[in-house]
Protein backbone atom coordinates (compact mmCIF):
# COMPACT_ATOMS: atom_id res chain seq x y z
CA UNK A 1 0.00 0.00 0.00
CA UNK A 2 2.55 2.43 0.84
CA UNK A 3 5.25 1.28 -1.54
CA UNK A 4 2.16 1.99 -4.07
CA UNK A 5 2.42 5.86 -2.84
CA UNK A 6 6.03 5.62 -3.36
CA UNK A 7 5.80 4.47 -7.15
CA UNK A 8 3.30 6.93 -7.89
CA UNK A 9 4.66 9.77 -6.23
CA UNK A 10 8.19 8.92 -7.99
CA UNK A 11 6.08 8.38 -11.60
CA UNK A 12 4.23 11.95 -11.02
CA UNK A 13 7.50 13.64 -9.85
CA UNK A 14 9.34 12.00 -13.22
CA UNK A 15 6.60 13.08 -15.13
CA UNK A 16 7.74 17.05 -13.71
CA UNK A 17 11.06 16.80 -15.16
CA UNK A 18 10.24 15.51 -18.30
CA UNK A 19 7.53 18.38 -18.77
CA UNK A 20 10.69 20.84 -17.57
CA UNK A 21 13.28 19.66 -20.09
CA UNK A 22 9.82 19.59 -22.71
CA UNK A 23 9.63 23.52 -21.63
CA UNK A 24 13.05 23.93 -22.02
CA UNK A 25 13.27 23.25 -25.76
CA UNK A 26 11.01 26.36 -26.49
CA UNK A 27 14.25 28.44 -24.80
CA UNK A 28 16.76 29.55 -27.57
CA UNK A 29 19.90 28.83 -26.77
CA UNK A 30 23.14 30.02 -28.78
CA UNK A 31 22.11 27.61 -31.63
CA UNK A 32 18.61 27.96 -32.68
CA UNK A 33 16.61 24.60 -32.81
CA UNK A 34 13.51 23.98 -34.92
CA UNK A 35 11.70 23.74 -31.73
CA UNK A 36 10.95 27.04 -31.83
CA UNK A 37 8.65 26.89 -33.74
CA UNK A 38 6.72 24.38 -32.16
CA UNK A 39 3.11 25.49 -31.44
CA UNK A 40 2.81 27.77 -34.76
CA UNK A 41 -0.42 26.43 -36.67
CA UNK A 42 -0.61 27.04 -40.50
CA UNK A 43 -4.24 27.03 -41.98
CA UNK A 44 -3.99 23.74 -44.71
CA UNK A 45 -7.10 23.89 -46.79
CA UNK A 46 -9.15 25.06 -43.53
CA UNK A 47 -7.65 23.03 -40.67
CA UNK A 48 -5.53 24.86 -38.57
CA UNK A 49 -2.41 22.46 -38.83
CA UNK A 50 1.04 21.89 -37.08
CA UNK A 51 4.17 23.72 -39.37
CA UNK A 52 6.33 20.51 -39.05
CA UNK A 53 3.11 18.42 -40.63
CA UNK A 54 3.14 21.26 -43.90
CA UNK A 55 6.66 20.76 -45.14
CA UNK A 56 10.00 19.98 -43.50
CA UNK A 57 11.82 22.24 -41.30
CA UNK A 58 15.19 22.07 -41.18
CA UNK A 59 18.44 23.71 -38.94
CA UNK A 60 21.13 23.70 -41.23
CA UNK A 61 23.85 25.50 -39.33
CA UNK A 62 23.37 27.37 -35.59
CA UNK A 63 21.92 30.78 -36.65
CA UNK A 64 19.18 29.44 -39.47
CA UNK A 65 15.95 27.83 -40.06
CA UNK A 66 14.64 26.50 -43.63
CA UNK A 67 11.36 25.64 -43.87
CA UNK A 68 10.32 24.10 -47.24
CA UNK A 69 6.19 23.61 -47.90
CA UNK A 70 5.29 20.43 -49.20
CA UNK A 71 3.10 22.39 -51.57
CA UNK A 72 4.32 25.94 -52.73
CA UNK A 73 0.53 27.25 -52.53
CA UNK A 74 1.21 27.48 -48.88
CA UNK A 75 4.34 29.64 -48.77
CA UNK A 76 2.14 32.70 -47.67
CA UNK A 77 0.24 31.26 -45.02
CA UNK A 78 3.46 29.84 -43.41
CA UNK A 79 5.24 33.78 -43.64
CA UNK A 80 2.15 35.23 -42.26
CA UNK A 81 1.90 32.09 -39.08
CA UNK A 82 5.88 33.21 -38.64
CA UNK A 83 5.88 36.69 -38.24
CA UNK A 84 2.43 36.36 -35.73
CA UNK A 85 4.10 34.34 -33.89
CA UNK A 86 6.56 36.75 -33.08
CA UNK A 87 9.52 34.46 -32.28
CA UNK A 88 12.21 37.46 -33.36
CA UNK A 89 13.08 36.94 -36.56
CA UNK A 90 11.17 38.28 -40.11
CA UNK A 91 10.74 35.48 -42.36
CA UNK A 92 12.48 35.46 -45.53
CA UNK A 93 10.59 33.99 -48.58
CA UNK A 94 12.23 32.91 -51.83
CA UNK A 95 9.49 31.59 -53.94
CA UNK A 96 10.71 27.77 -52.93
CA UNK A 97 11.38 28.13 -49.41
CA UNK A 98 11.24 30.03 -46.22
CA UNK A 99 14.18 31.08 -44.42
CA UNK A 100 14.61 32.05 -41.09
CA UNK A 101 17.83 33.98 -40.31
CA UNK A 102 18.57 34.36 -36.53
CA UNK A 103 20.98 37.06 -35.39
CA UNK A 104 24.00 35.62 -32.79
CA UNK A 105 22.57 35.81 -28.92
CA UNK A 106 23.77 38.86 -27.41
CA UNK A 107 24.91 38.55 -23.68
CA UNK A 108 21.43 40.24 -22.80
CA UNK A 109 19.35 38.16 -24.58
CA UNK A 110 21.35 34.58 -22.94
CA UNK A 111 20.88 36.35 -19.30
CA UNK A 112 16.95 36.86 -20.09
CA UNK A 113 16.75 32.97 -21.54
CA UNK A 114 18.59 31.71 -18.42
CA UNK A 115 16.29 33.74 -16.02
CA UNK A 116 13.59 32.03 -18.18
CA UNK A 117 14.58 28.71 -17.20
CA UNK A 118 15.44 29.81 -13.92
CA UNK A 119 11.56 30.26 -13.56
CA UNK A 120 10.71 26.92 -15.37
CA UNK A 121 12.60 24.71 -12.94
CA UNK A 122 10.82 26.80 -9.51
CA UNK A 123 7.70 25.84 -11.79
CA UNK A 124 8.80 22.19 -11.91
CA UNK A 125 9.70 22.19 -8.07
CA UNK A 126 6.64 23.60 -7.29
CA UNK A 127 4.75 20.75 -9.36
CA UNK A 128 7.02 18.37 -7.11
CA UNK A 129 6.28 19.81 -3.81
CA UNK A 130 2.59 19.54 -4.83
CA UNK A 131 3.21 15.74 -5.71
CA UNK A 132 4.73 15.27 -2.41
CA UNK A 133 1.77 17.02 -0.32
CA UNK A 134 -0.91 14.56 -2.79
CA UNK A 135 1.00 11.80 -1.49
CA UNK A 136 1.44 12.76 2.32
CA UNK A 137 -2.10 13.20 2.56
CA UNK A 138 -3.09 10.07 1.00
CA UNK A 139 -0.37 8.80 4.02
CA UNK A 140 -2.62 11.05 6.55
CA UNK A 141 -5.71 9.64 5.84
CA UNK A 142 -4.84 6.17 5.87
CA UNK A 143 -2.78 6.59 9.10
CA UNK A 144 -6.49 8.21 10.08
CA UNK A 145 -8.43 5.41 9.09
CA UNK A 146 -6.21 3.13 11.07
CA UNK A 147 -4.46 1.53 8.34
CA UNK A 148 -0.62 1.79 9.36
CA UNK A 149 0.77 3.14 13.12
CA UNK A 150 2.30 5.82 13.82
CA UNK A 151 5.53 5.11 13.60
CA UNK A 152 4.74 4.05 9.80
CA UNK A 153 3.12 7.24 9.29
CA UNK A 154 6.02 8.92 10.20
CA UNK A 155 8.12 6.31 7.90
CA UNK A 156 6.31 7.09 5.12
CA UNK A 157 6.35 10.39 5.29
CA UNK A 158 10.10 10.69 5.81
CA UNK A 159 10.43 8.47 2.60
CA UNK A 160 8.32 11.13 0.38
CA UNK A 161 10.37 13.64 1.51
CA UNK A 162 13.67 11.55 0.55
CA UNK A 163 12.14 11.07 -3.13
CA UNK A 164 10.81 15.27 -3.01
CA UNK A 165 14.63 15.93 -2.14
CA UNK A 166 16.04 13.83 -4.95
CA UNK A 167 13.48 15.10 -7.60
CA UNK A 168 14.39 18.58 -6.37
CA UNK A 169 18.20 17.87 -6.89
CA UNK A 170 17.61 16.60 -10.48
CA UNK A 171 15.56 19.82 -11.24
CA UNK A 172 18.32 21.84 -9.97
CA UNK A 173 20.92 19.41 -11.78
CA UNK A 174 18.93 19.71 -15.22
CA UNK A 175 18.51 23.70 -15.02
CA UNK A 176 22.12 23.89 -14.22
CA UNK A 177 23.01 22.39 -17.50
CA UNK A 178 20.62 23.89 -19.46
CA UNK A 179 22.37 27.54 -18.19
CA UNK A 180 25.71 26.50 -19.27
CA UNK A 181 24.77 25.64 -22.60
CA UNK A 182 22.44 28.96 -22.87
CA UNK A 183 25.13 31.37 -21.41
CA UNK A 184 27.62 29.25 -23.22
CA UNK A 185 29.28 31.64 -26.08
Amino acid sequence: MLNEIYQETKDHMEKSIEALKKEYKTLRTGKVTTSVLDGIKVDYYGTMTDLNQVGSVLAPDATTIVINPWEKNLLSGIEKAIQNANIGVNPNNDGEVIKLFFPPMTVEQRKESAKQAKGMTDDAKVAIRNVRKHSNDKIKNLHKDKAITDDENKKAQDEVQKITDSFIAKADETFKAKEAEILKV
